[in-house]
Formats: C-alpha cells, sequence, structure tokens
C-alpha cells in the first residue's frame, strides 16, 4: 500500500560560529551589541513572569562545574551548555566555554545553534549594566575592577559607554592580567575617553570608586571584599561567586547592603548569599525593573547584584545573535534534524533504494 507524501518542512538548523559572532560585533559594532543585548536582556525580564524559570542543572568536580541552562517563554526554548575551570590556562583553554540553542516550542524544532562563550562575555556585561542602571547611584562615574581576567574588557566597556563610567581602577592577583585589560582598553577611542587607573591592592581599588566589580574565577570561598572597605553610595556587582563553594564578597558586605538576584533558589546555591542564613532577605531583579519592588532608597544605600548568571540572560542574547544574523544576511545551516518525506519513515534515510532526498537531510 503506497503511503501519501506529506509537505515537508525545512529542518535544517541556523548555525552561529565563533567567527559568526565575531562578524556580527565587528559589523554592527561594539557598543551597539551591548546596547542591543541589554535592552533585549532587559525587556525579557519585564516579562519574567511568562518564563519557566529553573535553576541550571550542574556537574561538579574537584576542578571545575559542567552546566545545562534551560528556560523556555512558552514561544520558544533555550539551553546553554556552559564549564567553569579556572585550571584552564594551563591547557590553554578558555576558564568558561559555551554554546547554546533556541527551539520552537510547537514542534521541538531546533532554530539556532550557536557559539556562546564570546557571547556570555557579551551577555554578561549588558545583565551587568541593566543591573546597575536600576541599583547604582546616579551619575557613578568611577569603577573598580577586582579580577582582570577574560571578562573585565567586556565589562569596563559596557559600563563606560553604557553607564558612563569615565574611570577604571583595576587590580588583579595576575600584574600580567593587569597589563592586558589595561592595554586593550588604551585603544579606545577616543583616546583618554575612559580613565584608567592601576591599583596595588582590593583595598586600594575599590578607594574612591562609585561601583566595584569582582570578576575572580578561582574556585574557592574567598574573601576579595569586606564590610571595611564599603563607602556610603557604593554599588557592587559581584560576578565571580558563581558555583557552590565560589564567593567573593565577605557576609558582612551582604549584611550592610540591599542585597538583588536574578533567580533567588540558584543564587541561593551558588551566589555570594550562600553564605547568608535561608532566611536572609533578597530581591530579584525583574521585580525591581516592573516597580513591583524598591531599588536603591537613598543615595547612601550600598547595593549588591549577586550575579550568577541565568538562563533567561542566553535566552536574550541567542534571540538577538538569531536577530543579527537576519539583518546581516547569515544564513549557514547544519543538518541536525532529518529531512523526511513522509514523518514516520526515518528508516528510508537508511535505504539504499530509497530516493535521495529521503536518505538525506538538507
Amino acid at each position: 500500500m503506497n503511503r501519501p507524501t506529506l509537505p515537508s518542512r525545512r529542518t535544517s538548523t541556523r548555525y552561529l560560529s565563533v567567527d559568526d559572532i565575531v562578524g556580527i560585533v565587528q559589523r554592527k559594532g561594539l557598543v551597539p551589541c551591548l546596547q542591543g543585548l541589554a535592552d533585549a536582556i532587559e525587556r525579557d525580564f519585564r516579562r519574567w513572569p511568562m518564563f519557566d524559570a529553573s535553576a541550571r542543572v550542574a556537574s561538579h568536580s574537584e576542578v571545575g562545574v559542567i552546566e545545562l541552562m534551560p528556560i523556555s517563554d512558552g514561544r520558544h526554548y533555550s539551553f546553554k551548555y556552559v564549564n567553569g575551570h579556572p585550571g584552564n590556562g594551563q591547557h590553554s583553554l578558555p576558564t568558561v566555554m559555551a554554546f547554546g540553542l533556541l527551539a520552537e516550542v510547537a514542534t521541538g524544532l531546533p532554530l539556532l545553534l550557536s557559539e556562546l562563550t564570546l557571547t556570555t562575555a557579551l551577555r554578561t556585561a549588558a545583565t551587568s549594566v541593566v543591573a546597575a542602571r536600576a541599583l547604582a547611584r546616579p551619575g557613578s562615574r568611577v569603577m573598580a575592577v577586582i579580577g582582570n581576567g577574560a571578562q573585565s574588557e567586556f565589562q569596563c566597556l559596557a559600563f563606560h559607554h553604557l553607564l558612563g563610567i569615565d574611570t577604571v581602577r583595576l587590580f588583579d592577583i595576575d600584574a600580567d592580567a593587569t597589563h592586558k585589560l589595561a592595554s586593550h582598553l588604551a585603544l579606545q577611542r577616543p583616546p583618554g575617553s575612559l580613565k584608567v587607573e592601576r591599583c596595588h591592592s582590593a583595598a586600594h581599588a575599590v578607594q574612591g570608586a562609585d561601583i566595584v566589580t569582582t570578576l575572580t574565577a578561582d574556585k574557592a570561598c574567598a574573601t576579595i571584599v569586606t564590610a571595611d572597605l564599603l563607602a556610603p553610595g557604593m554599588h557592587l556587582n559581584a560576578v565571580g561567586g558563581d558555583c557552590p563553594g565560589k564567593t567573593e564578597l565577605a557576609p558582612g558586605v551582604l549584611q550592610a547592603a540591599r542585597v538583588f538576584v536574578e533567580f533567588e533558589p540558584q543564587t541561593r546555591l551558588e551566589g555570594d548569599l550562600q553564605q547568608m542564613p535561608p532566611d536572609f532577605p533578597v530581591t530579584e531583579l525583574w521585580r525591581v525593573l516592573c516597580g513591583q519592588a524598591s531599588g536603591r532608597l537613598s543615595a547612601s544605600d550600598v547595593t549588591v547584584f549577586d550575579s550568577v548568571g541565568f538562563a533567561l540572560e542566553d535566552f536574550s542574547a541567542l534571540s538577538f545573535m538569531r536577530d543579527c544574523a537576519d539583518e546581516l544576511g547569515l544564513t549557514r545551516t547544519l543538518s541536525l534534524i532529518p529531512e523526511l518525506d513522509h514523518p514516520k519513515d526515518l528508516f528510508a534515510m537508511l535505504n539504499p533504494l530509497a530516493p535521495r532526498r529521503q536518505r538525506q537531510a538538507a
């Protein structure tokens, strides 16, 4: 009996490589990309109730962590694969490596497979700016950056161009990392638009800072900033503490501040918040952005954004990069899903007598 041939749907998946993402940033410009990502992330935070949010799934080892970060808004689903291995430098590998996928919920069809190592650095900086816009003291101009590794340039430039930071005070226990960061920042135009000051300690770096960004990588319960280093009105952008057993802020810092998080269940496990009792009060950022909760109450408040990275930000980033690819005509695809004349006849792919289009995905 002959089966009817059903109309086929193209099943090819858009693919964005590292080179593609580099090309998008170069063609659109770094600042427009950071601004576009910040806008996309804030829009998605403002529609938080539409998302099926859950903490990431983590597999820990003595040397690092590998995680999956899923989320869906009912129309699209995304996940990110990401690792964190502080010792990877000795293997000539990045500490963080990532890729991600965006799919349609109605069919499960994967629409986009993309690199997310570079994109994660961009979206993390953009998220930090979104939080600082809502929480930092208006008119903030000086930022301390403690930890001058792979994400530091992105943070400095995002805060400079999107928030008006005009001076960055840099410190890292690795002087070569600070030299690397300062050298990259010196190339920014116009010359001298961002003042760079090298500091000899974390305590030195935070002196006079309106915002303190911590970006350390060691998987350890470290104390980078202590309560005696706080100044009235300071905002702390704590990015490096992002898994169990990895912190940057002393408990006294959190006790002295109003603390804000992305997704409370995840941050209580992974952020600096892991040091605090279960009833320690925090506010999710989306509630501030939607006007459901207060952020900074006065110019003298100390605020902390305990940022561990959340799947919604990757959802926003994948969607943004897909739109950029459409705009720039990047159409490369991968054959991940078989394209069949009949959806129940998968075996035809292996049948040498079947028409070629049945045996090969597009």
